[in-house]
């Protein structure tokens, strides 16, 4: 199997020019609230672990981790971003670093959190095996990412959508599949776990014409997929596991 790369110069580029506009965080407040929560509770995170937040863009998780009593510490690829986190949380701990070789020891870490990181990677193998590296045994990880059964996600932001939209995201993206997720954090030797989850309420889309839809896509994402049997469907895939 061909292992596909990264481009990081562009992903490095893509962001740093979010950091100048500061219009990365893409959902609202209450919105970050509950998928914080949510991402602590399936993880089974507990008040003052550590927790890295990977893909931390300008910090709104982190800060929100280290409000609720965490030792989070937030890293990102993008050096403006990073410098957007200090300055926006200037008591929270950010480092610039690539997922794909962490700046931690070895089992130093309780948890990690992937804030919509996975579908950026063409292949995240390696960044499954730094976090399962850098956890300490019972560590748990978590990630959320846009969900490609998911119709909304799939027509809008799949390349093999005739709908595909390429404003506002990298050549890297794409909307993930639960069980491929899966497996590749299940090989570095995870016991790995999946649910889904909808009614993530935006604030924001780079794309202008699409921000006038987001009151209606945000009442159709809420109303469609409230049923316990449209979960698999909901806009997002949440992956977590534990080390043993």
């Amino acid at each position: 199997m061909v292992s596909l790369s990264q481009d990081k110069q562009k992903e490095i580029a893509f962001f740093d020019g979010h950091a100048a506009m500061d219009a990365y965080d893409v959902f609202t407040p209450e919105t970050n609230v509950r998928l914080v929560a949510t991402c602590a509770r399936l993880a089974g995170f507990a008040p003052g672990m550590k927790v890295a937040d990977l893909g931390c863009g300008s910090g709104v998780f982190t800060d929100l981790l280290n409000r609720q009593g965490y030792e989070a510490v937030g890293l990102d690829l993008s050096p403006k971003l990073i410098a957007l986190a200090r300055k926006k949380y200037p008591k929270v701990e950010f480092l610039e670093g690539d997922v794909e070789k962490l700046p931690f020891p070895d089992g130093s870490l309780d948890g990690v959190l992937l804030s919509g990181l996975v579908h950026h990677l063409p292949d995240p193998t390696r960044c499954a095996r730094e976090v399962f590296r850098v956890l300490k045994s019972g560590g748990s990880f978590v990630a959320f990412d846009p969900n490609r059964m998911n119709p909304f996600m799939y027509l809008y932001r799949d390349r093999s959508s005739p709908f595909y939209s390429s404003v506002g995201v990298t050549e890297n993206e794409r909307p993930v599949l639960a069980h491929k997720v899966a497996a590749v954090f299940s090989n570095p030797g995870f016991k790995v776990d999946t649910d889904y989850i909808s009614d993530l309420s935006y604030r924001y889309l780079a794309s202008s014409k699409m921000r006038l839809l987001l009151p209606a896509y945000n009442a159709l994402d809420r109303a469609l997929f409230a049923p316990n049997f449209m979960k698999p469907l909901r806009s997002f895939v949440l992956t977590f596991g534990q080390k043993p």
